[in-house]
């Protein structure tokens, strides 16, 4: 793992509602029984405690245009993050109508994911099938989880409850009614590895982000969740409470020797898409430039 300032990205969660319910979704979208809209003051002090910070900053949900703060929250994210460049916006555009102008006004183009998840071919990795329940060699699992590719590649997070080393954590944490994190300080992202290791023992174990396993595209009417998550979830009474989609029990327990099989296979979990898009009708190409048109790019390299 790497220290969190280190980190590229580090998202604002200003809700976790959505207007989808994707499967797999990363911020588990369609198993709540509660939804959070995260308050104005609390958007102001998550930004201020990202004071210095190296890396860009997210805004990010759920899908973050349904907050009826939203244009607020852009204005905040403006003046507590002056450099535009280190914003981003991650959204499906169910609001972009609406809010179009103060989008364009607060971030760039480059800097937005726009994902309305219609791409048929999208895959999402199974994050709720836990490690332990499918990895045969503890030790081996931990080794996985040390070099899991969204804390290395991409994300830490913040919800109401604080902040979190990694944004799966942070969604686990609402999920099951964790015991929140860490406290929204100037400078709290500012940890070594070992100074984060509660939060690994809490929630790393319970995710499948690490382990080398199908994917299921976005739009499949279930996903998997393993024995103990299953356990987890028919307690909190909240198994897929927001939409019509299956759960399946996955029970297949990985060797070591078939997971690094799958590895050297070239497992590039973070590509979902071909694509860079970054608003309607609009995309990268592979300079960087935003032209009308897919172009086929190695996603999130």
């Amino acid at each position: 793992m790497k220290p969190i300032y280190e980190t590229g990205i580090i998202h604002i969660d200003v809700t976790n509602a959505c207007n989808m319910t994707c499967s797999n979704c990363s911020r588990f979208v369609g198993h709540h029984t509660k939804t959070f809209l995260m308050d104005l003051e609390t958007v102001e002090k998550a930004l201020k405690s990202l004071k210095g910070f190296p890396g860009k900053v997210g805004l990010m949900g759920g899908e973050p245009t349904i907050h009826p703060d939203f244009y607020e929250i852009c204005k905040l994210y403006q003046k507590y993050i002056p450099d535009k460049n280190k914003r981003g916006l991650w959204t499906n555009g169910m609001n972009w109508d609406k809010y179009e102008d103060i989008i364009k006004e607060t971030f760039f183009y480059k800097d937005i994911v726009y994902n309305d998840h219609t791409e048929p071919e999208a895959v999402h990795q199974s994050l709720l099938v836990a490690a332990k329940d499918v990895v045969e060699d503890e030790k081996y699992m931990w080794e996985l989880i040390d070099n899991c590719w969204i804390q290395d590649r991409w994300s830490a997070s913040i919800t109401p409850k604080g902040a979190f080393f990694c944004e799966v954590a942070a969604a686990q944490d609402y999920l099951f009614d964790g015991p929140g994190g860490y406290d929204l300080e100037e400078g709290w992202w500012n940890k070594e590895v070992s100074e984060f290791q509660d939060q690994v023992k809490d929630f790393c174990g319970n995710c499948g982000a690490a382990v080398p396993m199908p994917r299921i595209k976005s739009q499949e009417n279930y996903e998997f969740v393993s024995s103990s998550v299953q356990e987890k979830l028919s307690k909190a009474s909240n198994t897929r409470v927001a939409s019509g989609k299956k759960i399946e029990l996955f029970t297949h327990v990985f060797s070591k020797e078939e997971i690094e099989n799958e590895i050297s296979k070239g497992w590039t979990p973070w590509s979902h898409r071909p694509f860079k898009q970054v608003g309607p009708n609009k995309f990268l190409d592979k300079d960087g430039n935003v032209v009308d048109r897919k172009i086929i790019v190695t996603a999130y390299e």
